[in-house]
């Protein structure tokens, strides 16, 4: 048999040597993601997205960061570029898996639950695509043996790290298969943790037949996930930063909620994305006929807050600082705005959502249209959206928000989405014709639409997509360690993926958080460097407000001088434009944003006679409405 070489685990390996011209990047830090569960196709996306658009000649400076991304993948067997297909024995579906054809190097190898999966993505420099895979099976071996696997090392023509290397009995423990492109790396290394190896079963593994893999459970290793991407985190950071010197900035580490054994109570689902839930959630009527029983939030709610690490927050009977007491305002031209919701008979998200800004808005002509219907099929511990179990779309509702638009004289809207998890397609095929509607009815105003995760299908975003919206939102709403207890249908690492993959492909991309869940001051620069490096351009923060009492609770009040020290930060990562203050939310100051990120980016939308952001005498403000 004819061993594997190491090139034929490296594709695109010319790119990182002799020819190529490295750029030069200021001094950043390595970032160190653990992101738990993720499907392979959304963490293909947020790769690339963190590598750089592919029609440039090198990454642009806010995506040359330095990543480490640590997850667990589904049941998924992958496909290198030279990879075999008939050493895929069994139809994947058949075992519950699916196959996927990677533009990696090697043959066909095994995702799962168990296997802990590293995706670095970093600029190599003037280290070679061979010294790169030298340094992960370097990295790899000295985690396995902090770990306790002794003896463990490299089996000659052979890639990975082995059991008993270069003998009859030499087993794999993990696979590498990487690619370079224009100098940087996608793709990694699996390493078996305790995954189900039956798996391997139903492939030939790396296209070897005279050896067989293993994991470190079954070479006697006992070792939880968390110790494990502990020790290949510390591992690979440092060897990389030993091999970046002057250009290393040290490590920054951030970790989406850390689960429990499997089995154990605090590991509630094999999952780390719930299911969605309708009807129970904490974004139900707490007044009226349907009015939820009970003062407080779920004990489940608090369960995991109290995971994450939150466990003291402010009494719902504290008097909130002055800086947080919105003014609420009766002008006549909010009286105007609400007399024409009414004649059209529109309901605001606005007042569906208790938003502090009302008065402000509104006295400027401002409100905003959410589609889908009114019920959420989720229930965020911060959202006062209804959550009953969501009625049927309404097909005449894309024309219904285009007329609104028209009669309101509108330059710019605001489109934003209740989630709908259960349609195949999330609503995105509604939002998209919503878009076109407006476009259709008024053509030239400026679209701008803030939607779901879309249950992380790439497909369904290509249909927002195509409708060509100006503006992309979608709101990481807290730091990583916080989302499962914020927003439990959602995840950190499905969220940087839907924005890098709309980021990609030139769409001007925003996202958004709230602030006094419990998060830290670095958290918030960590999730602000990873909004810069997907490519998200526009960003808000606002503080947190609890709607009710069965919310989540405040965690802290934070000062208007913080908010203005993350708008800094922000905007030193490279984000365009940042809008932070204690009332800030999604859509305040949305056409002055994206006006400002276009300025910033030096891609101003204009018309016809040059003014930004106007039609004629039009007025120039986002509307966000909802029909009823």
């Amino acid at each position: 048999m004819n061993p594997p070489s190491i090139a034929h685990d490296v594709v695109g390996a010319a790119s990182a040597s002799a020819g190529f011209d490295a750029p030069v990047f200021p001094s950043v830090p390595l970032r160190v993601r653990w992101l738990g569960t993720v499907s392979y196709q959304e963490a293909w996306s947020l790769q690339r997205s963190l590598h750089g658009r592919p029609d440039a000649e090198v990454p642009s400076a806010h995506m040359a960061g330095e990543h480490l991304l640590l997850l667990e993948h589904a049941h998924t067997y992958t496909l290198g570029r030279n990879g075999d297909p008939t050493h895929v024995l069994v139809d994947p579906a058949s075992v519950g898996a699916e196959l996927i054809e990677a533009d990696r190097g090697g043959d066909v190898t095994y995702h799962g639950p168990g296997q802990l999966v590293a995706y670095p993505i970093v600029s190599l420099g003037s280290l070679t695509a061979k010294d790169y895979v030298c340094l992960l099976e370097g990295a790899l071996i000295d985690a396995v043996a902090a770990l306790g696997l002794i003896g463990a090392g490299r089996h000659d023509g052979f890639p990975g790290v082995w059991v008993e290397p270069n003998t009859a009995n030499a087993r794999k423990v993990a696979q590498i298969g990487v690619r370079v492109e224009r100098g940087r790396t996608l793709h990694g290394v699996a390493l078996n943790v305790d995954p189900d190896m039956s798996f391997f079963d139903h492939i030939v593994p790396c296209g070897i037949t005279d050896f067989g893999v293993t994991s470190l459970a079954r070479e006697g290793v006992e070792a939880t996930m968390r110790e494990v991407v502990d020790a290949f985190a510390a591992a690979f950071s440092q060897r990389w930063l030993a091999r970046q010197g002057s250009r290393s900035n040290g490590i920054e580490r951030a970790d989406v909620i850390w689960r429990g054994p499997r089995g154990t109570s605090a590991d509630s689902d094999d999952a780390d994305l719930a299911p969605f839930s309708r009807g129970m959630g904490p974004g139900e009527r707490t007044t009226g006929a349907n009015a939820t029983v009970g003062s407080a939030p779920s004990v489940r709610l608090l369960g995991r807050l109290a995971q994450a690490g939150v466990t003291e927050s402010v009494a719902l009977t504290d008097r909130k600082p002055d800086w947080m007491r919105a003014s609420v305002r009766h002008s006549t031209e909010v009286m105007d705005v609400k007399r024409t919701i009414r004649d059209l008979d529109l309901v605001t998200v606005c007042e569906e959502a208790g938003c502090p800004n009302l008065s402000e808005c509104w006295s400027e002509g401002t409100a905003t249209f959410m589609v889908c219907g009114e019920r959420c099929t989720r229930a965020c511990g911060f959202c006062l959206v209804d959550t009953r179990h969501p009625e049927a779309l309404e097909p005449d509702e894309p024309a219904r928000v285009a007329e609104a638009v028209a009669r309101m004289d509108l330059s710019y809207a605001v489109i934003t989405m209740v989630a709908r998890d259960d349609l195949p397609d999330g609503g995105a095929a509604h939002v998209a014709a919503t878009v076109r509607a407006v476009r259709q009815r008024r053509p030239g105003t400026r679209v701008e639409v803030l939607i779901s995760h879309l249950k992380g299908s790439a497909d369904a975003l290509d249909v927002v997509l195509a409708s060509e919206p100006d503006v992309v939102n979608h709101n990481m709403e807290t730091v990583a360690r916080l989302q499962r207890a914020v927003r439990p249908s959602a995840g950190y690492g499905r969220s940087l993926a839907l924005l890098g993959r709309s980021a990609l492909t030139g769409t001007t991309t925003k996202s958004g958080l709230v602030l006094g869940l419990g998060e830290t001051r670095d958290e918030v620069a960590a999730t602000l460097a990873d909004m810069a490096a997907v490519g998200v351009s526009i960003v808000t923060i606002g503080q947190y407000l609890r709607p009710t009492s069965h919310h989540l609770p405040v965690a802290n009040w934070w000062t208007p001088d913080d908010f203005e020290h993350f708008g800094a930060v922000g905007r030193s990562l490279g984000i365009a434009h940042v809008e932070s203050s204690p009332f800030t939310r999604s859509s305040y100051h949305a056409r002055t944003s994206a006006d400002a990120a276009d300025s910033a980016v030096g891609s101003a939308a204009t018309t016809a006679d040059g003014a930004a952001g106007t039609i004629g005498d039009a007025p120039a403000v986002p509307v966000m409405l909802t029909p009823r």
